[in-house]
């Protein structure tokens, strides 16, 4: 497999894939990529629009808890907007880190729960409300008021902090993890944008105040 320090071509998996649309923005970039959806049809549709491109991407039906995909099989694993909507997701990171190779990456973006605010309920202050709460508005959202999440099939039933999930990683073999403000390309910004976003890569607190103002999580993982 290729080394993450070089240019690829790497062997790709998509969690939560969808009609493919990131998976074969890789594999049109050479990488050989294998993609997973627990949605049937959006799978098909997939296969449909990777065959009429031309584009080769391994489609297959399945479920997070229960990846189809060796161990140590991958240099990179993309797992957006997912990991919020399974309730065992702690099989899920099991089974991610179980298919990432050492010295592969893991990309996981999902719920924050710090920022009082999201998209996954009509309702305010969602994520700070308490687990029972939480729990009475899951159960409304999928019998009697489907409109509190858009009529989502699978609303969203897990709610994260980029500071629990790197505890979660770390415990998973995880040693190298960046969240979003790590991530961030200082060139071509003004002097006070430069200096907000290296107070927060300094000061605890001034990057947990970026979080809470964050709807989401955002965490690139290295596994040992």
């Amino acid at each position: 497999m290729a080394s993450l320090g070089e240019k690829g071509p790497f062997k790709v998996a998509d969690v939560g894939c969808g009609a493919g649309a990131q998976a074969m923005l890789w594999a049109r970039d050479g990488h050989a990529v294998v993609a997973l959806d627990v949605n049937q049809p959006l799978v098909e549709l997939g296969r449909q629009r990777a065959l009429k491109e031309n584009i080769v991407v391994d489609f297959r039906v399945g479920t997070a808890t229960d990846l189809p995909w060796p161990d140590a099989s991958v240099d990179i694993c993309l797992v957006p907007e997912l990991l919020e909507h399974v309730s065992d997701w702690q099989t899920c990171l099991d089974e991610f880190a179980r298919v990432v190779r050492p010295g592969g990456l893991l990309y996981l973006s999902t719920t924050n729960k710090l920022c009082p605010k999201q998209q996954e309920f009509d309702l305010p202050l969602y994520s700070w409300y308490p687990a029972a709460l939480k729990r009475r508005y899951e159960r409304l959202s999928v019998t009697t008021r489907p409109e509190l999440v858009n009529h989502a099939k699978y609303p969203a039933v897990n709610w994260f902090t980029p500071y629990s999930l790197r505890t979660e990683l770390s415990q998973l073999g995880f040693t190298r993890m960046l969240d979003r403000f790590d991530c961030l390309v200082l060139d071509n910004v003004s002097l006070k944008k430069n200096s907000v976003t290296k107070a927060m890569n300094i000061i605890p607190l001034f990057r947990w105040l970026g979080h809470l103002c964050t709807p989401s999580t955002t965490l690139f993982a290295v596994k040992q």
